[in-house]
């Protein structure tokens, strides 16, 4: 029997092997416990982990080191996985929110060690429970939630609960079919749960050249099946399954290479499901499924009818010509009369591309004698479609065949919709409780009233919660900054000096001074001038010097600022003796209105100190920045010309006026980065707070986020929207953002646009077309969304949008048309019919100049003779 001297209870031992930071003590310690002991260390345990991590804190304090403060963690979590008496209080234990850690732990030995001491069943019961909390988040990348989930099943024989995160983080592991005991369980699952597609959307047959010793899934999937561990037919049918539950590309190319790798012989039992995949799969799901029915042959009249219409209406050239190779084969393959073609025929007929049609016809003219009378009436009916040109080249055999008839034009002009634009409200007072809101400053409005309330009242700055800033060598957040300057303010002198982890020293900006700024280009440039507001307010907490209220909150809810309010503060500062903060004295200039009262320019010409003097020259010549929007080829070159073979089309914003030495607003009025990094976008909804006198600045800088459609969410319309509401010209970049949200998000962006008087309708036109060119939208789509714009009151604006299109979206002298370019002209014609529109256009008078008789050139011709040619 073990004697412990007095004061040296189950708690101070454990406590002292906590101490230590080191887990494998603290594992020896708890073990050694009895059921008192336990419950004696679970008691003291929660109130611990502020004196643990304070412990650490004040250790490295001492010794003028930094380390990442995290030696505590495991040792208390091991503790706890010990001690505490049900699964489901362990597992919150784990991972509380004060064990976030930034590294993972190297070594889960002694975690493993406690757990396994428990019995079989409430080991069994922790790991369902640590499986169900998976969420696949970027915080558990880092802890290790998932490799200790996947464990604690394999250990303890449990079923895995069906729960979509753990499937994907199990794919997400080296593979290791042949011994891993949850492969019975998890492989179904595979093509059930969402996220495995993306996970694996890189993974091949055989490992990289640079890896060769890499395991892939889809190589263990072939060993394992090879083997005859597991059958090929269940694999080949959760893979039909999969491409039946729909999704892109990416989702689905892990799927399509294992079912190409299976190689399933083709199968009259799958034909249905092969057929229901042709109409909108992806293309290699699609090229999959037409190879299928290739092989399995002998389909019927219905099916073939089926495929064929499928393909014939993807937008794919290659679909079109297998669809219409598929019906050639059939009718020369088939034995009797080919009336269980018509239908087929039918779909072609309707197809909307010319050529398509076109070829279609000659199919039924080469096998006429095929069809009995009842097949050849059906033909005969379904060709009443066609124009009268193709309709005339059916042999007499088909019977006559009556012209498709022209459309009727009902088209009634209706006035646009009203625009009501927000009410420009009087900004709200400074924030009172500035510690209930220091970290609610995402919002601009909330940001503003924080500053000033901040700068204001020294006695509303209490110190916040206890929080982890400064372990990050710079803060890209507002409440970073917002906690530290209240910490400042609380307790001056505390923070501890700059220490950037290894990697991270080159992002510090050391040209401001101000040594926890990201770099520039780190951020986007409206939310690094918000950072560098919060900069010069720490620096000037820090150095004394903080002025009594700042000049740049603004006056009205557009982010204005009253030009005699603002020549007001300034007069103030100088009674005060007080000096300007750079950057809040730029945000202050950028956001006065473009028309000032004489009576304010003559005032603010008496004002003797520099930001007066600054002022009084931005009051009486306001410069005006020169904005242009070029695209760009992926090699760097630039044109806005007609762009052939472009696949990654990129933008460069471009702004540029005489550089004024303040560096908020020279980094507001220059150059967007074109490209972007993980914390660019950010604060995205308060960019109009920053320049609401520039709305085409503001357009700008959102330009970067416009191609890539996963870092433009489905709010990216209402940034755009905000910017009607705003002042200052539009140009390039707002008719480029109109017109790329046009397919996307309808009619209302548009149409707003319009009746604002905002919409730069032929340019947007113009910006329209090199989408199209580029692949950024469709013509099928903006079709419809112009067709709406017009029956609402845009159909003066639509024919406007309409010349910009044609000038650059229809083909060059060298370039081939297509059936989208036939149908920009036919829209076309409805357009200028609409709005009445009359003489020149070179666009369509050089398209109607080309040789020949095709559609595309009847339909040029057309709209030529439409406006007077």
């Amino acid at each position: 029997m073990t004697t412990h001297l007095p004061g040296d209870g189950a708690w101070p031992r454990v406590r002292r092997a906590i101490t230590t930071g080191d887990p494998a003590l603290v594992a020896d310690a708890v073990l050694s416990l009895d059921e008192a002991g336990r419950r004696e260390v679970a008691d003291g345990l929660p109130g611990h982990i502020g004196v643990a991590r304070k412990a650490v804190t004040e250790r490295d304090r001492r010794r003028g080191v930094w380390t990442d403060g995290e030696e505590w963690i495991e040792p208390m979590r091991v503790a706890g996985a010990g001690v505490l008496g049900g699964a489901a209080a362990v597992a919150t234990w784990l991972y509380r929110r004060d064990f976030t850690r930034w590294r993972r732990p190297l070594d889960s030995g002694p975690l493993l060690r406690v757990i396994a001491a428990r019995p079989p069943r409430w080991q069994a019961d922790l790991a369902a429970r640590l499986a169900l909390r998976l969420r696949g988040s970027r915080a558990q990348a880092r802890d290790d939630s998932v490799p200790l989930a996947l464990e604690l099943l394999r250990r303890s024989g449990a079923v895995p609960p069906d729960h979509d995160p753990l499937t994907v983080a199990w794919v997400s592991q080296p593979p290791d079919l042949e011994h891993d005991p949850l492969a019975g369980h998890l492989v179904p699952r595979l093509f059930e749960a969402e996220g495995v597609g993306r996970a694996l959307r890189e993974d091949n047959v055989d490992p990289p050249s640079w890896d060769s010793s890499r395991r892939t899934w889809l190589g263990a999937l072939r060993d394992a099946v090879a083997a005859g561990r597991l059958d090929p037919e269940p694999l080949v049918d959760g893979c039909l399954s999969r491409f039946l539950r729909g999704g892109d590309a990416t989702d689905l190319r892990f799927f399509a290479r294992l079912h190409e790798m299976l190689a399933p012989a083709p199968s009259e039992r799958r034909v249905p499901d092969y057929l229901r995949l042709l109409p909108a799969s992806p293309g290699a799901v699609a090229e999959l499924a037409l190879r299928q029915l290739r092989g399995a042959g002998g389909l019927s009249g219905a099916d073939l009818g089926e495929a064929v219409a499928a393909l014939l209406f993807r937008p794919e050239g290659k679909f079109v010509r297998a669809g219409l190779t598929l019906l050639d084969r059939a009718a020369r393959d088939a034995a009797g009369d080919l009336d269980d073609l018509a239908p087929a025929l039918a779909s072609a007929f309707l197809c909307e591309s010319y050529e398509v049609r076109e070829r279609a016809v000659r199919l039924a003219v080469k096998h006429a004698a095929r069809f009995t009378p009842a097949g050849a009436e059906a033909v005969r009916e379904a060709a009443g479609v066609l124009p009268a040109e193709l309709a005339a080249w059916l042999p007499e055999a088909y019977g006559a065949v009556a012209a498709e008839p022209e459309p009727a034009d009902d088209f009634e002009p209706v006035p646009l919709p009203p625009f009501e634009p927000p009410a420009r409200e009087p900004f709200p007072p400074p924030l009172g409780d500035l510690t209930a809101a220091y970290d609610k400053v995402d919002d601009g409005i909330v940001f503003e009233r924080w500053l000033d309330g901040f700068v204001r009242d020294p006695s509303k700055r209490p110190r916040p919660g206890q929080g982890r800033i400064y372990e990050r060598p710079h803060w890209c957040h507002l409440a970073e900054w917002t906690e530290a300057l209240l910490r400042e303010a609380a307790d001056p002198g505390a923070e501890p000096p700059v220490r950037p982890r290894a990697g991270h020293a080159a992002e510090c900006d050391t040209d401001t001074g101000f040594d926890r700024l990201p770099a520039p280009g780190h951020v986007s440039a409206p939310h690094y001038a918000m950072l560098m507001r919060c900069a010069e307010i720490h620096a000037a907490l820090k150095a004394g010097t903080l002025p009594p209220y700042l000049l740049a909150t603004p006056t009205l809810t557009s982010g204005h600022l009253d030009p005699a309010e603002l020549v007001a503060r300034v007069e103030g500062y100088e009674r005060a003796g007080a000096e300007a903060l750079p950057a809040d004295l730029g945000q202050a200039l950028l956001r006065l209105p473009r028309e000032v009262d004489p009576e304010v320019i003559h005032r603010a010409g008496k004002l003797t100190s520099e930001a007066g003097a600054t002022l009084a020259r931005r009051l009486a010549a306001r410069p005006e920045p020169e904005l242009r929007v070029d695209w760009s080829h992926a090699n760097g070159d630039y044109t806005h010309d007609r762009q052939r073979g472009e696949h990654s089309p990129r933008l460069r914003p471009r702004i540029r006026v005489e550089p004024t030495g303040l560096a908020l607003v020279d980094t507001l009025l220059s150059d967007p980065r074109p490209w972007t990094f993980e914390d660019h976008g950010r604060y995205m909804e308060s960019w109009r707070l920053t320049l609401p006198s520039d709305r085409e600045a503001v357009a700008m800088h959102l330009l970067p986020h416009l191609l890539n459609i996963w870092e433009r969410p489905g709010y990216f319309h209402r940034y755009v929207a905000a910017l009607f509401s705003q002042d200052g010209p539009v140009g390039e970049a707002t008719a480029l953002l109109i017109a790329a949200q046009v397919a996307e998000r309808g009619r209302d962006l548009l149409l707003s646009a319009a009746a604002a008087g905002l919409l730069p309708a032929v340019e947007c036109g113009r910006q329209l077309g090199l989408c199209l060119r580029r692949d950024v939208a469709r013509m099928s789509d903006v079709r419809a969304i112009l067709e709406e714009c017009a029956e609402r009151g845009a159909h003066r604006e639509v024919w406007q949008i309409m010349t910009g299109l044609l000038a650059v979206y229809l083909p060059g002298p060298d370039e081939r048309p297509h059936a989208s370019h036939t149908q920009a002209l036919s829209f076309a014609i409805d357009a200028a019919r609409r709005a009445g529109a009359r003489g020149p256009l070179p666009a369509a008078e050089e398209a109607a100049a080309r040789k020949g008789a095709s559609r595309f050139v009847r339909t040029a011709r057309a709209l030529h003779a439409q406006l007077g040619g």
